[in-house]
């Protein structure tokens, strides 16, 4: 009756303290350990990233991180790190926050618009993807990536068209550069290489064409007519003589990309350069500026007309007065120069 009795209480307490060791894995494992208060916050993982340190960064967003290791070790978690950008909602708790980790992977919307260089697009996606912008700039200038395409270092900026892209976080510069080569190939279509070819150009001469006539004119509704002037001129071989290409060439040629240039001097018009369009006939050989797809389109859709030139309308900003003669360019034009000189812009 005694060894019964003593057995008894053995199994009692064996009872017990499973049932305490239960509750304790239980809490461990399925008790919320959040300690933000918004609804969702990401945890970026870096590519090669220690277990180390991606607790180190879980650690103030967690209310017990000793318990989120436990688990994370006993799920094998510690063992198998992945890079990327991982969602953790409020009130998680540690069997889904690993989970999480493991593979909810969740990409973003990666968004530039018209840069003027690489480096400054190297800059504006290093600072939303993990490449840095010194391993994508190196990526998008690779010699042997443009030799593939039979594009020369001037024409490197063509391939990244100014949009909205989803993109994993932990994506690298050669994945990232690769992909916007896709997108470009993606947007080349047969029907707008045709529509390019019946204005006289190549895919690559549209985009660069393109990014004069969108520095040319911010309007959107204003950019086939102006494309249509230039396009005019190009078939009757007369040099664009645009003013953003000349700006350009000043930036490039002075290294000094922060000038900033509002009126073209007559000795700048004297600058030797393949990007100056009053010195060297048809279209300069890269793109000045990462132009807009409504400017694309505007030069693959031109407005048909016999204007050859244009001007600033200082009656209506952001427009242009357009003329079939020189005699009536000059006349419009004389309007824009009293303007600019009563403005007293110098430079």
């Amino acid at each position: 009756m005694y060894i019964k009795r003593i057995l008894g209480i053995i199994v009692l307490l064996g009872i017990i303290g499973g049932g305490l060791f239960a509750a304790m894995v239980y809490r461990t494992f399925f008790n919320a350990n959040t300690a933000f208060t918004e609804e969702t916050v990401y945890v970026y993982v870096p590519t090669d990233a220690s277990y180390a340190a991606v607790l180190e960064q879980l650690q103030p967003l967690l209310k017990d991180s000793d318990a989120f290791d436990a688990v994370a070790r006993r799920k094998g978690y510690a063992d198998r790190v992945r890079p990327g950008r991982y969602p953790l909602e409020r009130g998680m708790n540690n069997n889904e926050i690993v989970n999480a980790l493991r593979s909810r992977n969740t990409p973003l919307t990666v968004s530039f618009n018209n840069q003027e260089r690489l480096e400054d697009l190297a800059g504006r996606i290093g600072a939303q993807i993990e490449a840095d912008s010194a391993s994508l700039l190196q990526a998008m200038t690779d010699p042997e990536f443009l030799k593939a395409r039979g594009w020369t270092q001037d024409q490197a900026l063509l391939p990244y068209l100014p949009n909205s892209y989803e993109f994993y976080w932990n994506t690298d510069a050669e994945a990232f550069r690769d992909r916007m080569l896709k997108e470009y190939d993606r947007y080349w279509t047969e029907e707008r290489k045709q529509l390019a070819r019946a204005q006289g150009l190549t895919p690559e001469q549209a985009i660069a064409l393109a990014a004069v006539v969108h520095k040319e004119t911010a309007r959107p509704e204003e950019r086939p007519r102006v494309a249509g002037v230039y396009l005019n001129r190009l078939k009757q071989g007369i040099p664009l003589q645009a003013d953003p290409t000349v700006i350009f060439a000043i930036k490039k040629t002075t290294g000094r990309w922060d000038t900033v240039i509002k009126r073209v001097l007559y000795k700048d018009l004297e600058l030797d350069s393949p990007y100056n369009t009053y010195m060297h006939k048809g279209v300069p050989p890269g793109p000045i500026f990462m132009p807009d797809l409504s400017a694309v389109n505007a030069v693959l859709r031109p407005e048909r007309h016999n204007y050859l030139f244009f001007v600033a309308d200082v009656e209506n900003f952001g427009y242009h007065i357009f003329a079939e003669t020189l005699a009536q360019h000059n006349r419009n034009k004389a309007q824009y120069i009293r303007w600019i000189d009563q403005q007293n812009i110098r430079r």
